[in-house]
């Protein structure tokens, strides 16, 4: 393992997003530049899309070896699967903080340095928040963003947590967090899985801060959610209450939870 692995990563799962992965890596690159003196790396996980994005992002890793590297998985299994894919490359690396981000730009790359600080600043995770003072979303229909509000409500509701965005995918981690939250009995495949990782942060007694962000809706490319996704995310969320799952003794990690803030 070389020194310069234990530096911030930035894991971004892809399907057929050729025509976005270049401009998410650039804007990751230059913001990361500015926030990682020590280095960092971006971790592409391309699920074998039939656009050519592993070839792109192929491309993007020869270009900048020491910052780039690419996943390439044979078949598309589901969003969670990807990431925890890429979350093992990241902490077996040893990686000081692990980030994640959608590849469709619906996630403004720029804020990756906000979601760094906080968890520099104290939290154990950052969270992209879309439901906090300052956070928003743009170019939503009115359905969508009732769809949206009322999903974190339910999962919030069911899981009795003070968390105002508990679907958002935009977060960083200290890797100690996820080392602790027993990532290999994660099961959860669509975007149920980011419900999930908070939930069991805050299990481990793990402090998470909500960071306003404003969640724009892609410009290209089409929309991964679909009816089994959503149906995943309503039957899961009411069993991980009622789960009986329990963070491995030495994980827990006593101390206040951090609630919303602006």
């Amino acid at each position: 393992m070389t020194a310069s692995a234990h530096v911030p990563w930035l894991v971004v799962p892809t399907y057929n997003e050729a025509a976005n992965i270049e401009r998410v890596v650039g804007l990751a690159r230059t913001t990361l530049a500015a926030a990682c003196p020590d280095g960092f790396r971006i971790l592409v996980v391309d699920d074998s899309s039939p656009d050519g994005t592993g070839a792109v992002a192929d491309r993007l890793a020869r270009a900048h070896p020491d910052e780039v590297q690419v996943l390439h998985r044979p078949e598309p299994t589901g969003l969670g699967p990807a990431y925890l894919a890429g979350f093992a490359v990241a902490l077996a690396a040893g990686a000081s903080h692990v980030m994640e981000m959608d590849a469709d730009l619906s996630h403004d790359p720029r804020d990756l340095a906000r979601l760094l600080d906080a968890v520099r600043g104290g939290a154990d995770v950052a969270l992209g928040s879309r439901y906090v003072p300052g956070g928003g979303v743009s170019d939503w229909s009115r359905l969508r963003r009732f769809v949206s509000r009322g999903g974190s409500w339910y999962a919030r509701r069911a899981l009795g947590l003070q968390i105002r965005d508990l679907t958002g995918g935009f977060k960083c981690f200290r890797a100690d967090v996820l080392r602790a939250i027993d990532l290999g009995s994660v099961r959860s495949v669509g975007y149920a899985f980011q419900v999930e990782l908070t939930w069991r942060s805050i299990r481990t007694g793990h402090s998470v801060v909500e960071v306003p962000i404003v969640f724009k809706d892609r410009e290209i490319g089409d929309s991964k959610m679909n009816w089994r996704i959503a149906r995943e995310a309503a039957f899961l969320v009411p069993a991980l209450r009622f789960s009986g799952w329990r963070p491995p003794r030495e994980a827990v990690t006593p101390g206040p939870v951090r609630h919303p803030s602006a």
